[in-house]
C-alpha cells in the first residue's frame, strides 16, 4: 500500500500558512480502505503461541495506560488502580508494571502519590476531554494544572470541529500551545477521536498534522465514543509514524485506545507494530494500551500459562 509523502525538504514550509498546510495534508496518498482493511484482518489472523505468547502478554501488560475517568472517581479508587499498576498480580510478583495511569487533572497528585517509586508514569486527560470545546486559554490552564500536579504524560483531544472544517491550522497551533504548555516534564499525547474523524484519508492527515506539530505520541480516541481503536485505523497511524520517522528521523508514539479488551486483541495489535513499524515500536515508551478492562484479561492468561489453569475473573481486582 502506497505511504509516501512528499518529500523532506518541504516539511519546515508547510505549516507557514493555512494554505501550504492544506496543500501538503491533502497531497498526502490517499487511503484504499479495501486494502488496508484486508492488511489488518491478515495480520490479525497470526498465531502466537507458547513462548512468545508469554513474552506478548508481559509486553502488553508493560504497555497498558490503565485508565479510569468517570464523574464518579474518587481518591479511594485512584489508589487502588495506582496499587494495581504497580502490582498488577499481587500473588506474583514477576508480573511486570504498567506504563502508567490516566486520570483527570485533579487525580494527579493522588496517582503520583498512589505509584512513587515505581517508575510508572501518572497520564492525565487535559484540553476539555473529551469533547475539546473550550477556549485556548482555559485547555492551557487544565494542562499547566495538571503538570504542575506532576502529570508525566498529558492526553489531549484535538478540536475535531475545526479539523473537519479545513481550519488546519487551528488545529495545528493549538497542539504546539499545549506541547509548549507541557514544558520538558510532560510528553504529550495527541487524541484524534478517529471514530468523528469519518475517513481513513482524515486520520491519516491528521496523523500527520499532529506529528508536524510536535506530538511525542497520536491517539485513536477517547474511548467515549461508539468507535474507538480499530486494526485498520491503528495500522494508519502506525504507516504514518513508520513514514513520519523515515522522513524526518524523529520517532512518535501511537496509542490505540478504546475497546481493546482481550489478550487475544492485544496480540493481534502487537502483531500490527511489529509487521508495520518495526520492533523499535515495540516498547512501551513508543506504544501504549489506553485500557480499563484489558489488564485483567492479560492476567487471566498470563496465570493460565504459568499453572495450566483459567483462573477466571473472580481471582483479579476489579477496577
Amino acid at each position: 500500500m502506497p505511504t509516501t509523502a512528499p518529500t523532506a525538504h518541504a516539511l519546515s514550509d508547510v505549516t507557514a500558512s493555512d494554505s501550504t498546510l492544506r496543500r501538503f495534508l491533502h497531497g498526502l496518498p490517499g487511503v484504499d480502505a479495501v486494502g488496508l482493511e484486508a492488511r489488518a484482518a491478515s495480520l490479525g489472523t497470526r498465531s502466537i503461541k507458547t513462548t512468545a505468547k508469554a513474552y506478548a502478554i508481559d509486553l502488553a501488560i508493560s504497555m497498558v495506560d490503565l485508565t479510569t475517568l468517570e464523574g464518579a472517581d474518587t481518591p479511594g479508587k485512584v489508589r487502588a488502580l495506582g496499587a494495581k499498576a504497580v502490582h498488577p498480580d499481587p500473588t506474583d510478583r514477576t508480573t511486570p508494571t504498567t506504563a502508567a495511569v490516566c486520570v483527570y487533572p485533579d487525580m494527579v497528585a493522588v496517582a503520583k502519590e498512589a505509584v512513587a517509586g515505581s517508575g510508572v508514569k501518572v497520564a492525565s486527560v487535559a484540553t476539555a476531554f473529551p469533547a475539546g470545546r473550550a477556549a485556548l486559554d482555559v485547555k492551557l490552564a487544565d494542562v499547566r494544572d495538571a503538570v504542575a500536579a506532576g502529570a508525566d504524560e498529558i492526553d489531549m483531544v484535538i478540536d475535531r470541529g475545526a479539523f473537519l472544517a479545513g481550519r488546519y491550522l487551528k488545529v495545528y497551533d493549538e497542539i504546539v500551545a499545549v506541547k509548549e504548555a507541557c514544558g520538558t516534564s510532560a510528553r504529550l499525547k495527541v487524541i484524534f477521536e478517529t471514530g468523528e474523524l469519518s475517513t481513513y484519508d482524515n486520520i491519516r492527515r491528521a496523523s500527520w498534522l499532529g506529528m508536524l506539530a510536535g506530538a511525542d505520541f497520536i491517539k485513536t480516541s477517547t474511548g467515549k465514543v461508539a468507535v474507538n481503536a480499530t486494526p485498520a485505523n491503528t495500522l494508519l497511524m502506525l504507516e504514518a509514524v513508520r513514514d513520519f520517522r523515515a522522513q524526518t528521523g524523529t520517532q512518535v508514539g501511537v496509542k490505540p485506545a478504546g475497546g481493546i479488551r482481550t489478550t487475544k486483541d492485544a496480540i493481534k495489535f502487537l502483531v500490527l507494530v511489529n509487521e508495520t513499524a518495526g520492533e523499535d515500536w515495540l516498547d512501551n515508551h513508543w506504544f501504549r494500551f489506553g485500557a480499563s478492562s484489558l489488564l485483567n484479561d492479560l492476567l487471566m492468561q498470563r496465570q493460565k500459562l504459568a499453572t495450566g489453569r483459567y483462573s477466571g475473573p473472580d481471582y483479579v481486582t476489579v477496577d
